[in-house]
């Protein structure tokens, strides 16, 4: 599997929306971790190493 930097999110603008509420009223740490939670959750979905690997390196782009 290669890492897909394509848009691809249905709705982008409807999670971008979704995302911001899920943050709404938590303090700058309860943000930060709820952050760290999805990307283990989603990283999780992934599972192919090769594939969070090389999106670790186009984050840090």
């Amino acid at each position: 599997m290669e890492l897909n930097l394509e848009p691809n999110i249905v709705d982008p603008d409807g999670f971008y929306d979704e995302l911001l509420a899920a943050h709404q009223g938590l303090s700058k740490d309860d943000s930060d971790a709820l952050n760290a939670r999805l990307i283990l959750v989603l990283a999780n979905h992934v599972g192919d190493r090769d594939v969070l690997s090389a999106a670790l390196k186009a984050a840090r782009r």
